[in-house]
C-alpha cells in the first residue's frame, strides 16, 4: 500500500455549541472576558513598567507572566469569539498547526513561570537573608530565558509529531480550537505510538511542575511557622494567590493532557478554564490577594491621579 497523502487544506471547528442563541450568549461573555484579560494584564504590566519594580524578582516575573497570559489567550479567543457569529467555522491547516504550537507553547511557558515564581517565593521567605545574593538580576534572566526555551522545546515537539501525520478526511473538529488529542482523531493513520508521546511529553511537565509547586509551597507553608504574625500574614497573602492560580490553572490541564490519547465531550468546557478563565483571573488574584502588588498599584496610580487633579 502507498503512503497515505494529506489532503486536507482546512478543518472545520464545531465550536462551542450548535445553538444560535447559546452562542451568541457565549460572543457577549466571551467578549467581556477576552476585554478583561487585555486590560487586567495591562494593567498590572504597566504598574511594573511605571513603578519602575523590574529589580524586584516577583514583579520581574508577574510582568512576564502577564504578558504571557495575554499571548496565551490571544492564541484563541480571538479567533473562537469571530466564530461564535460565523456560519462556517474553519480554519487553515497552516493556521490549524501555528494555533497548535501557539497554545502549547504559551501553556507551557507559562506552567514553568508559575514554577519559577514559587521558587522566588521558596527562597524570599526560607532563605531571606540570601534572598538578593540567590534572586540577582543574572540569574532572573536566566531562569526566564529557561522558561521560553523549555516551552518552545515542548511545542515544537507536539507540533513535529502532527504534522509528519495524513489527514485525508473527514476535516470536522469538535473543538473550539486546534489542540492534539482533536487533531489526532482525524489523522487517517494509526496514532497509538503518537498519542503516547504526547501525553508522555505533557503529562511529564504537567505533573512534574506540579509536583514540584505542592513540595515548594508546603516547605513554605512549615517554615511561616517560626515567623512573626505580621510575617505570616505577608508571606500567605502573596504565596495565596499563587496557590490559586496554580489549583486553577493545574487542574484543568492536568485533566486534559494526563491522560490516553482520549477525548470527551466535556473538554470544550475544561479547555476554556486555562484557555479563558485562568489568564481573566490571574490579573485579579494578584492585585486582589496580593497585597503588595495591590500597594504598588495604589501608590503609582494614586499618586498619578493625585498629580493630575493638582494640574502638576
Amino acid at each position: 500500500m502507498g503512503k497515505k497523502k494529506n489532503n486536507v487544506t482546512e478543518f472545520i471547528f464545531w465550536g462551542l455549541s450548535q445553538n444560535l442563541e447559546v452562542e451568541e450568549a457565549c460572543f457577549v461573555v466571551f467578549s467581556f472576558f477576552y476585554t478583561v484579560i487585555l486590560l487586567g494584564n495591562v494593567l498590572i504590566m504597566l504598574t511594573v513598567y511605571m513603578g519602575h519594580l523590574f529589580k524586584v524578582p516577583m514583579y520581574f516575573f508577574l510582568n512576564y507572566l502577564s504578558f504571557v497570559d495575554i499571548c496565551y489567550s490571544s492564541v484563541t479567543a480571538p479567533k473562537m469569539i469571530v466564530d461564535l457569529l460565523a456560519k462556517s467555522k474553519t480554519i487553515s491547516y497552516v493556521g490549524c498547526m501555528l494555533q497548535l504550537f501557539g497554545v502549547h507553547f504559551f501553556g507551557c511557558t507559562e506552567i514553568f513561570i508559575l514554577t519559577v515564581m514559587a521558587y522566588d517565593r521558596y527562597v524570599a521567605i526560607c532563605k531571606p537573608l540570601h534572598y538578593t545574593t540567590i534572586m540577582d538580576r543574572g540569574r532572573c534572566n536566566k531562569m526566564l530565558l529557561g522558561t521560553w526555551i523549555g516551552g518552545f522545546l515542548h511545542s515544537i515537539i507536539q507540533v513535529a509529531l502532527v504534522v509528519q501525520l495524513p489527514f485525508c478526511g473527514p476535516n470536522e473538529i469538535d473543538h473550539y480550537f486546534c489542540d492534539v488529542h482533536p487533531v489526532l482523531k482525524l489523522a487517517c493513520t494509526d496514532t497509538y505510538v503518537v498519542g503516547v508521546v504526547v501525553t508522555a511529553n505533557s503529562g511529564t511537565i504537567a505533573l512534574g511542575s506540579f509536583v514540584i509547586l505542592v513540595i515548594s509551597y508546603t516547605i513554605i507553608l512549615i517554615s511561616l511557622r517560626k515567623h512573626s504574625a505580621e510575617g505570616r500574614r505577608k508571606a500567605l497573602s502573596t504565596c495565596g494567590s499563587h496557590i490559586a492560580v496554580v489549583i486553577i490553572f493545574f487542574g484543568p490541564c492536568t485533566f486534559m493532557y494526563m491522560r490516553p490519547d482520549t477525548t470527551f465531550s466535556e473538554d470544550k468546557m475544561v479547555a476554556v478554564f486555562y484557555t479563558i478563565i485562568t489568564p481573566m483571573l490571574n490579573p485579579l488574584i494578584y492585585t486582589l490577594r496580593n497585597a503588595e502588588v495591590k500597594n504598588a498599584m495604589k501608590r503609582l496610580w494614586g499618586r498619578r491621579v493625585f498629580s493630575k487633579a493638582n494640574g502638576k
